[in-house]
């Protein structure tokens, strides 16, 4: 599987700035240069102005790798019963001999240094850290290295349309998650059973997907007063009972491939009274207000003023805890991918950038409503990546 138009994008981002190489240890990174996720982080992957792409992976990844597109893969074994070693004291030397493959002698070469957002890929993550910097001296002798950083997070917000296809298909596993999710909440059921019932199908969506090597992902649920906690940077399921009544908030990263999506749904658990009709009116009206505000040249803060500007109009603007949306697809959750659709950000939208939609009201003591959608700008405007489950009648359970 080639990747083309990402290849060039990578070589055209080197030759701007007149860099040889790039190394990447992250694996948002790593995917992002290849096309292969690494599991538990040891994975690294060069790339060239060239257009060559390398990899150094684990022996037991050689699968997984060889479903990217990298040019060459070699392989390590991280570890052994003879000694114990370290990972770069492992790789020091493959890495060493992968730097001498490429054409010609690097003199500056990029690579990560700052802080940032990474998706989980495994129950725990090998991170390199100072280290990449050691392993970077020691295989490119002499070299200039520098951070490579600002570019990555260029590269990660410009999806190619390989990508968006791969962010389109965790939007479809999702989808699945909630469509089977939805007819499992009744009045009796915890919050911990009705985010398995949405889990579920995450885990098993493989089967569906004969393209994809992983697809996976996270459901958590919050219900009645617990949903307006949902303000926070994070989820978490607990033991409460729903009860008839109840706002039911539902929040799900899932992933194809590695492609990530962050979606949210808040259901009511019988028919909305007039307090949750006015709360859930007001998120529908701010979401159609930031949608219509989406095309190639709008300011990110625009489409935030969109959306906020409607829940303050109604009297819900103090109960809008947090921005609008941010990038999705390399990163799950992290507020700083661009397009950060936020008050105060520069950013200006382009084709190609995904990132999702959420405006919410908080009620604290009684509850919170929740709409995020996954969208895609196009030449053209918007497309909605997660077109189900929209309507006042589809987020109703008979309760």
């Amino acid at each position: 599987m080639r990747s083309p138009e990402r290849i060039d994008r990578i070589r055209n981002a080197l030759r701007e700035r007149q860099w040889d190489l790039v190394v990447c240890a992250l694996p948002m990174n790593v995917l992002l240069l290849s096309g292969y996720w690494p599991v538990i982080g040891t994975g690294l992957a060069i790339a060239s102005a060239e257009g060559q792409i390398s990899l150094l992976v684990p022996e037991d990844e050689e699968d997984l790798a060889k479903r990217g597109w990298a040019d060459k893969i070699r392989t390590f074994k991280p570890g052994s019963l003879d000694k114990i070693v370290t990972v770069a004291e492992v790789i020091r030397v493959p890495l060493r001999e992968l730097a001498k493959s490429f054409s010609a002698k690097p003199v500056r070469v990029g690579f990560e240094t700052q802080e940032t957002s990474e998706p989980a890929s495994y129950a725990a993550m090998h991170l390199y850290g100072e280290t990449m910097r050691q392993l970077c001296e020691d295989a490119f002798n002499l070299a200039a290295l520098t951070s490579a950083d600002a570019v990555l997070a260029d590269l990660r917000t410009h999806k190619t349309e390989f990508e968006i296809g791969r962010i389109r298909m965790a939007c479809e596993i999702a989808e699945r998650a909630f469509q089977h999710g939805f007819g499992q909440i009744r009045a009796g059921t915890t919050e911990l059973e009705a985010a398995a019932a949405f889990r579920e199908p995450l885990s098993t969506s493989l089967a569906n997907f004969a393209e994809l090597g992983r697809a996976d992902g996270f459901a958590w649920c919050m219900s009645g007063a617990n949903s307006a906690f949902a303000s926070g940077a994070y989820a978490r399921s607990r033991t409460k009972q729903i009860e008839s009544g109840d706002l039911v908030l539902v929040h799900c990263n899932s992933y194809a491939d590695g492609y990530w999506t962050d979606i949210t749904r808040t259901y009511s658990l019988r028919k909305m009274d007039e307090r949750q009709k006015r709360m859930h009116d007001a998120v529908f009206a701010a979401r159609e207000a930031a949608l219509a505000a989406i095309h190639p040249g709008a300011m990110a803060a625009g489409v935030d003023k969109a959306a906020r500007d409607v829940l303050e109009a109604r009297g819900f603007g103090l109960e809008f805890k947090h921005s609008t949306g941010h990038g999705v697809g390399f990163s799950a959750i992290s507020a700083h991918a661009r397009p950060r659709l936020h008050p105060k950000s520069e950013d200006t939208l382009e084709a190609g950038m995904v990132f999702n939609v959420e405006p919410a009201i908080y009620i604290n003591g009684y509850g919170g409503i929740r709409h995020c959608d996954m969208v895609a700008v196009t030449e053209a405007g918007v497309e909605l990546l997660t077109p189900f489950q929209c309507r006042a009648d589809e987020l109703t359970i008979d309760g």
